[in-house]
């Protein structure tokens, strides 16, 4: 009989960061806290209030004496002037930009959000550096959550992640074909992950594999997701619960940064309300949180629910069995719920002429047909 997988339950378990203001509370007094190191890697950071916040706290680090390493996706962070971090370098630290900008490899991005100070707490989550994110995601400023993080073995993972992304964040010297995944032995070995890393050549989409393999027998699915362009087996995963009597619930944006691809993902509605899954737009603010409960089992992080996600950027997700994790995860899937207002069958065909039907065709081509397409080719000029 086969040996049972362990489930990723983490000791101690994550603390949800219900926004983006309490992940920046909880993230600066970390920063001004450090003693030896800070790893901080983000896809956008903004030189407004905010970037100044988090700047100051880095250098101050830096001054004391603390290894301070920062990454940022060079497209995320462009917009950045050239001495923007000049006095970190100047009290030591390091400052690197991922795949600096080129049109022969522009596709890949580093997609992730993490801040890990002194190997004993780190932060996750759909927010960037920037004044948009620092709100409740109800009154003001964008609706996004995260989680902090003081497992030791999910915060070794971490660490080795960020280490081993800094270290080869120049795409121009060939590193997609060096970048790997270092928990494959562990996977081999039958353990079922907590960090979830994806990205291109790294070998199937883990996130995207451990939420189909939940999805089979799921009752109970609860999704926030900001751009919601699923892959066909996820469209059919998502259906099949509804169907054979489960509920499926999705929050999307009501309101977008990224129109293109609320057009792509109204335009597949039909789909999942013909199955009997039901959605809602998130209406407040703009919505850009990324979380599944699916039965007992928490997903969140960085990933969107799209093809850019599961195959073109680095994305970083967490995976939890923690009943408690999941209970706290279905009270702020609900809170957002409240916030929304639901899409019937009804009202979707209503709302679909001729040109929102063409418009929607357009924008889920160039999603999911054109970015990918375009990716592969620049992918394929390294080997």
């Amino acid at each position: 009989m086969p040996r049972a997988t362990p489930r990723p339950v983490l000791t101690p378990p994550p603390r949800w960061l219900s926004s983006g203001a309490d992940a920046f509370r909880r993230m600066l007094p970390a920063l001004e806290s450090a003693r030896t190191s800070v790893r901080f890697e983000f896809y956008i950071y903004r030189a407004d209030e905010t970037g100044a916040r988090f700047r100051g706290a880095l250098v101050d680090a830096a001054r004391r004496g603390v290894r301070v390493q920062v990454l940022l996706d060079a497209f995320g962070a462009h917009e950045l002037p050239a001495d923007y971090w000049a006095a970190l370098r100047e009290h030591g630290g390091e400052v690197r930009l991922f795949n600096p900008f080129t049109w022969r490899l522009f596709a890949f991005r580093n997609h992730r959000k993490l801040l890990l100070v002194d190997d004993a707490v780190a932060f996750i989550g759909g927010f960037n550096i920037a004044d948009e994110y620092d709100g409740d995601g109800v009154t003001r400023g964008w609706r996004d959550l995260g989680m902090e993080v003081r497992a030791p073995a999910a915060l070794r993972q971490l660490a080795d992640a960020f280490d081993d992304m800094f270290s080869n964040s120049d795409l121009r010297r060939r590193v997609l074909q060096r970048i790997q995944n270092p928990w494959d032995a562990r996977r081999r070995a039958g353990r079922d992950e907590a960090v979830l890393l994806s990205g291109p050549r790294m070998g199937r989409n883990r996130f995207r594999t451990s939420l189909l393999k939940s999805l089979r027998r799921a009752r109970h699915v609860r999704i926030v997701s900001s751009y919601f362009l699923p892959s066909l087996r996820l469209r059919h995963a998502l259906r099949q619960v509804a169907r054979r009597g489960g509920t499926v619930e999705l929050v999307l944006a009501g309101k977008s940064d990224v129109p293109l691809a609320q057009f792509a993902g109204r335009a597949r509605y039909g789909t999942f309300l013909r199955a009997g899954v039901r959605i809602f737009e998130y209406q407040p603010q703009v919505l850009h949180a990324k979380l599944a409960v699916v039965d007992g089992t928490v997903f969140a992080g960085s990933s969107n629910l799209d093809a850019r996600s599961f195959g073109i950027n680095y994305e970083l997700m967490l995976r939890s069995d923690d009943p408690q994790l999941a209970a706290e995860g279905r009270q702020l899937f609900a809170a957002d719920q409240a916030h929304s207002t639901e899409i019937t069958l009804g009202k979707w065909r209503e709302s679909q002429t001729f040109l929102t039907r063409l418009r929607g065709m357009w924008a889920g081509f160039l999603l999911t047909k054109i970015d990918p397409w375009l990716a592969n080719v620049q992918l394929r000029s390294l080997s």
